[in-house]
């Protein structure tokens, strides 16, 4: 078994969708890790404000099993792959860091390049992994956060789930 993070975001009825995610990926993987929900605005395209947070699960899955049980959570849930890469969607789950690859397997890349350049990966990931080290840099994610210095904004929300607040939108990491 390898710990391996997620990035789960949604644009379009966002509840309903991180909601279905973590439904699926309870059901898949068992316990979930799971970070505070935080709103933010689209980056590289005008779209409603997404929900985001990371997912650490636990899974004997390799890279490219885990990438197809992932794309089929984000088809079940009405992904539409025919529009612009940059584009609101119900759901979109990202492999982050798979245990501590550090290069391309299986045409996913390891770690994820987001990781470092968006606050709305960065932030929960240090979260809930925050004396992890990034595979490439050897930094902990609580130091990459405390060292973000991107002007992009995103903010906590109250956020429940199987009856229970999984965020709160004055508790979270500053």
């Amino acid at each position: 078994m390898v710990r391996v993070y997620l990035s789960l975001g949604s644009n379009c009825e966002r509840e309903r969708y991180i909601r279905a995610a973590l439904d699926a990926l309870t059901a898949r993987f068992g316990n979930l890790l799971i970070s505070s929900v935080y709103e933010s605005e689209a980056v590289g395209f005008s779209g409603d404000n997404f929900y985001n947070l990371v997912v650490g699960i636990d899974t004997a899955l390799e890279v490219a099993e885990l990438s197809a049980v992932l794309k089929q959570i984000e088809d079940d849930n009405g992904r539409d792959r025919s529009g612009p890469r940059f584009s609101g969607r119900t759901l979109d789950i990202d492999i982050l860091t798979y245990a501590e690859l550090d290069h391309p397997v299986d045409g996913v890349q390891l770690p994820r390049d987001e990781i470092v350049h968006n606050a709305f990966v960065l932030r929960p990931l240090a979260e809930i992994a925050a004396d992890s080290c990034h595979p490439l840099s050897g930094e902990t994610y609580a130091d990459l956060w405390q060292g973000y210095d991107r002007p992009q904004q995103l903010w906590p929300i109250d956020f429940e789930w199987q009856g229970q607040r999984i965020s709160r939108a004055d508790s979270a990491i500053k």
